[in-house]
């Protein structure tokens, strides 16, 4: 599980990696559960309507599909689910509901939704964490591009509304098997699954966000190992290196 991201190290990294207006603020380096973030999502699309605050008009019957206008979001890293009864019990739960398995998008009652709503969205990140325990102790270790650019991770994204019109707009990672794969394999617990986010490829980030539900896990597979590494983090260290 990954529960720990960074985010971009510098506002123009959101307009050339990913054609977005630059934020007017950076959010918080280090994410964890809870800590607000960005994500991307697809204006266009009748799932972003009420996020957006737009009204939407469905196509007129044989008419193109709306082009993607990717727009950043504010969210909460930990999904709320739209059906929980309160704030309170949405922040417990999106303490655990940091990553979605691709395995439970369609099955899990608290990704379901979420995913058959089309609300899909990518996640801008600078890189991941996640521990190495192959020393006997955790080990934090940070997974990045070998270029240092900027991943786009796939995500789901859920807008829960209180009784006193509260609103927390919040996602989740989805991450896939990863036993196979040369890097990630080596980590997670000995004995079980390894998984890692599904990080899209950059030429796929609108069609992912325009797919047809039936269709859009075509998009879910492992980043090449040869286009990532692994970095220990320094002991004692919150923020992210220097060299950033």
């Amino acid at each position: 599980m990954s529960s720990c991201h960074l985010s971009l190290a510098k506002p123009e990294f959101y307009t050339q990696n990913f054609r977005v207006e630059a934020p007017e603020s950076l959010p918080e380096a280090v994410l964890t559960p809870r800590r607000m973030g960005l994500i991307i999502v697809n204006a266009a699309a009748e799932s972003s309507a009420a996020l957006l605050g737009r009204s939407f008009t469905d196509p007129e019957e044989g008419a193109p599909a709306l082009p993607v206008e990717r727009v950043l979001v504010p969210a909460s890293f930990g999904l709320v689910p739209h059906w929980v009864k309160s704030a309170s019990d949405g922040r417990l739960r999106a303490l655990k509901l940091v990553n979605a398995k691709i395995d439970n998008l369609t099955t899990g009652t608290a990704f379901r939704d979420a995913w058959l709503a089309g609300q899909r969205c990518i996640v801008p990140l600078q890189s991941f964490q996640v521990d190495d325990l192959r020393p006997g102790k955790p080990l934090p270790t940070r997974i990045t591009r070998v270029d240092n650019q900027p991943m786009g991770a796939a995500g789901v994204w859920a807008r829960w509304v209180g009784e006193d019109g509260e609103v927390i707009v919040s996602y989740a990672l989805i991450t896939i098997n990863a036993n196979a794969h040369a890097l990630m394999n080596r980590y997670g617990q000995p004995g079980n699954d390894k998984a890692m986010p599904a990080i899209l490829n950059e030429g796929a980030y609108d069609a992912w966000l325009n797919a047809k539900v039936n269709k859009a896990k075509e998009f879910l597979r492992p980043y090449p190992a040869e286009k990532l590494r692994a970095n220990p983090v320094e002991k004692g260290r919150k923020q992210p290196p220097q060299q950033w």
